[in-house]
């Protein structure tokens, strides 16, 4: 760990001395540079150029390694050493920018009260001496704050077309790259009115997310729908995290497989060939439900994108009155939604268990086992092997089982949510027709049709 620190350390003190070279011409200059690594002393105005040199080139810098979250000591000891030493007006330099609202503390200064706070400072002082240190090791450039906020709202606008939109945490960390980061963004949006933090309470992992408005304005207020949103989004997310294990575990699976034949090994190989088909057939219960969750995604962000978010708070509500659906149902499908994550888990733990074996007939071992066969002899006739994809034949009694529950649940919260009523007028007028008109399709199929077609209409 700590030789990791140092490498990245060090790799941020060249990227800088390459860029600071071309930034500032006579760098090397050995009078210049003595000029400006001196301490400022003297009147304000005596270094005010030179303060001014220094803030911009630490600006710069920053935007250059594409950071706004600065720790003054790396400031200190890795930007600017030449020949070894370190440039002696940069504390007083971050203590000038901090007074001045440029350097922000996280999560307690905002821009408007930090430079209030040196407009009133210059008037009256500080009473605080010049050569006191910064507080933290922890600082927020101001200006790039500000632009890093702007270009997260711009990449967010190239992904949804509605006015606002719901994302989790964890997504807006992979866009900031980094937690602190994507807390600091939040923060800086929400003083402008224009997120706000969402949270699901959970007894053992509570869901956060966040509501951006893309367009400007301040957001609006977060209402159930944004709750059963982002508790949908998180789902996805699970969903994809499981599906990249099963995948690695497949392949880890095969790759020991091969080994093992390679070495004429076949029971232990036959071993692992069990391993992949209960990891295709976990990948095919899983994929059907994400299936079945992104489609409901999919219908409420055609409802927004056709109308404006108070339109479709209002056209949700009235669905809720007129289907006789409540909030409740909606929250027990994705209660059940869980559930079915929380047995795939368990699936997954089975996977190490020999007696899950039983489960599997010989008839599926012995298709996964040929394959393996079939890649060994094409190997050693220097043939490319096939890329061996998840079988899709014939599983289990149990495993059909499974999979009608998974279907069943997902069945259940589609209808749920497609009753929100997010559909546009077009949908509601041919869901009366279609009750209004006698169809000869038989009974036991007029409520699925008839679905089928509002949600087409929608």
């Amino acid at each position: 760990m700590e030789d990791e620190k140092k490498k990245k350390e060090a790799a941020e003190a060249e990227a800088v001395a390459a860029f600071v070279r071309k930034e500032v011409g006579d760098w090397d200059d050995e009078v210049m540079s003595r000029a400006r690594f001196k301490a400022l002393s003297g009147q304000r105005p005596d270094w005010e150029p030179l303060y001014h040199f220094w803030r911009d080139l630490i600006v710069k810098v920053a935007r250059h390694l594409r950071i706004f979250i600065i720790r003054p000591s790396n400031v200190n000891r890795l930007w600017f050493r030449r020949a070894g030493l370190s440039p002696l007006c940069l504390d007083r330099v971050l203590v000038e920018m901090h007074r001045a609202g440029d350097l922000l503390l996280p999560h307690r200064d905002h821009p408007n009260q930090s430079r209030l706070r040196a407009v009133l400072g210059f008037f009256w002082g500080t009473g605080k001496d010049d050569s006191a240190p910064l507080a933290g090791d922890k600082y927020i450039l101001a200006p790039l704050l500000e632009e890093r906020a702007l270009e997260i709202v711009n990449i967010l606008s190239e992904n949804y077309w509605t006015s606002s939109c719901v994302i989790t945490m964890k997504k807006l960390e992979d866009i900031c790259e980094g937690s602190d980061e994507a807390i600091t963004i939040v923060d800086h949006l929400s003083a402008q009115g224009r997120a706000k933090l969402l949270t699901i309470n959970k007894p053992d992992d509570p869901i956060q997310g966040v509501k951006v408005c893309l367009a400007p304005g301040a957001v609006s207020t977060a209402s159930s729908v944004d709750y059963n949103v982002l508790h949908l989004i998180w789902t996805t997310e699970k969903l994809e995290q499981q599906l990249d294990l099963i995948d690695q575990r497949y392949q880890k699976s095969r790759n020991s497989a091969l080994g093992c034949l390679k070495d004429g090994n076949k029971r232990v190989a036959l071993k692992y060939a069990a391993e992949m088909k209960m990891a295709s057939q976990s990948r095919e219960r899983c994929t059907a439900l994400l299936e079945r969750v992104e489609n409901v995604l999919q219908v409420i962000t055609d409802a927004e994108s056709s109308k404006k978010v108070s339109d479709a708070i209002q056209s949700s509500t009235h669905a809720l009155k007129e289907n006789q659906v409540s909030v409740e149902e909606v929250e027990a499908c994705l209660q059940e939604v869980a559930v079915n994550i929380d047995s795939l888990k368990q699936l997954d733990i089975a996977l190490q268990s020999t007696t899950a074996y039983a489960e599997i007939e010989d008839d599926d071992v012995e298709d996964e086992f040929n394959k393996l066969q079939l890649d060994i002899t094409s190997e050693e006739e220097g043939q490319v092997p096939t890329k061996t994809g998840f079988d899709s034949s014939s599983s289990s009694s149990s495993t059909k089982r499974v999979a009608a529950e998974v279907s069943e649940t997902a069945d259940a919260l589609s209808d749920a949510l497609s009753n929100l009523h997010l559909q546009s007028a077009a949908a509601a007028a041919a869901a009366e027709e279609c009750i209004k008109k006698p169809s000869p399709v038989p009974v036991g199929t007029n409520k699925s049709i008839s679905k089928e077609r509002i949600l087409e209409a929608a």
